[in-house]
């Protein structure tokens, strides 16, 4: 599971070498916005050598993202990297076509190369276009999550990014809705004043409350409180496991109906506690005995 996304850029050695110490639940090395153009071949070098040398992490994912398939970097950047060493690459600019198109690509190289897996997908939902597709683009085979990117949406629109959002409101729902629907990953755009604790708070918080699973971060001091507001907290597990409880002891005395704290329980209800359960575990807020 995933709640944090940290965005390295790919040419910048010292930042790769300290990229497992923040404890972010996957690393995107970018070879894309965050590098300049005449550094694209350092950054894919930099990269392909550091995951070659460096052992990940069992609970940090490696993911890529490349430059788009409309440039002269994209086939490169595949050809280098895709391997067993990476769970997925992130794709900028992402649509159906252009999705089609770079699995037909990604199923050839790993083919060539003996893999065992299918690299999954996450797109970049960064344009009016790819808004317009994002139910198709979430039901596609290869895709995991989604991504939005809301400064190059901004952008596309022709308006101005603001701290509140209230600008991206329809498209982070647009994302949270198709991801929801296909059971995938809703990952948060980045909120890029750096410095602005309290504004990331609150847009954190924001995100959490409407739906989003994850956030994406472009810098490492993000990284705590991103992971602090999507996970469960304290009351949240105990609340959880006092639903399963009562369930258990309902199942035991043959109701079919029962309530906690005053509130009846049903099957929503179940679910998202068991959700919670798996979430705490996974980001290890509780082990296994809290089951016994």
């Amino acid at each position: 599971m995933i709640r944090s996304l940290l965005f390295i850029p790919g040419n910048l050695p010292n930042m790769l070498q300290n990229a497992y110490l923040f404890d972010a639940d996957a690393i995107i090395f970018d070879l894309e916005d965050s590098v300049h153009i005449l550094e694209k071949d350092n950054a894919r070098n930099l990269v392909s050598e550091f995951l070659l040398s460096t052992k990940k992490p069992l609970n940090v994912e490696n993911l890529i993202r490349i430059n788009s398939l409309d440039s002269p970097f994209f086939m490169n950047d595949l050809e280098t990297l895709v391997s067993d060493k990476i769970d997925g690459i992130v794709v900028p600019k992402a649509t159906i076509e252009i999705l089609n198109k770079l699995n037909d690509v990604l199923s050839k190289i790993e083919n060539i190369k003996n893999m065992t897996t299918h690299l999954k997908l996450i797109p970049i939902i960064e344009s009016a276009f790819s808004v317009l597709e994002v139910d198709q683009i979430a039901s596609l085979p290869r895709v995991s999550g989604l991504l939005l990117g809301a400064e190059d949406l901004a952008r596309d629109l022709g308006i101005t990014r603001t701290k509140k959002g209230n600008e991206i409101f329809y498209a982070r729902e647009k994302v949270i809705m198709a991801c929801a629907a296909f059971n995938i990953l809703a990952i948060d755009t980045p909120y890029t004043d750096v410095y602005d604790d309290e504004g990331l708070k609150e847009d954190v918080i924001l995100a959490s409350s409407l739906g989003m699973k994850a956030k994406s971060a472009i810098h490492p001091r993000h990284i705590e409180w991103i992971n602090k507001a999507f996970s469960p907290s304290m009351d949240d597990i105990k609340l959880a496991f006092s639903i399963i409880d009562a369930k258990k002891k309902a199942d035991l005395e043959g109701k079919g109906a029962f309530s906690v704290n005053g509130k009846m329980v049903d099957k929503p209800i179940i679910d998202k506690a068991l959700d919670t359960i798996a979430r705490a575990k996974a980001f290890h807020l509780i082990s296994d005995k809290n089951d016994q």
